[in-house]
């Protein structure tokens, strides 16, 4: 198990990762970040906080589990930005959120880092 500002090390020590947070929607309070380059992580937050509600609400309307959800992947011409949820695991109302270089990231390797990663995290 690893706590916050360990598994954020970790994350960001891979090449193309610029930034990384833990976030609680439920307050808009980032829990820890770590940056490189890239957006101002605890704006980022906040903005995503709003994407993570929205996602979860429509999966409610249509019925859905929030379970379901994996991530949310927001792709912008130099970086895309991931959001993973923790609603699988028992930190509900948490996020795990990295912003990536595009031109030296892979993100189909990226969700891969955060699904490890949210297996480690001790909050």
């Amino acid at each position: 198990m690893a706590d916050i500002e360990e598994t954020l090390r970790n994350i960001v020590r891979i090449d193309g990762v610029l930034g990384a947070s833990v976030v609680d929607y439920f307050s808009r309070l980032t829990l820890g970040a770590v940056g490189k380059a890239g957006p101002d992580l605890e704006k980022a937050a906040a903005g995503d906080t709003d994407v993570v509600r929205a996602k979860l609400f429509t999966l409610e309307m249509l019925g859905y589990r929030p379970e379901r959800i994996e991530d949310i992947l927001v792709t912008l011409d130099s970086e895309y930005h991931l959001i993973r949820p923790l609603v699988r695991s028992r930190y509900e109302g948490v996020f795990l959120y990295l912003v990536l270089d595009r031109s030296r990231t892979d993100p189909v390797v990226a969700r891969d880092w955060l699904r490890a990663a949210e297996e480690r995290l001790e909050l």
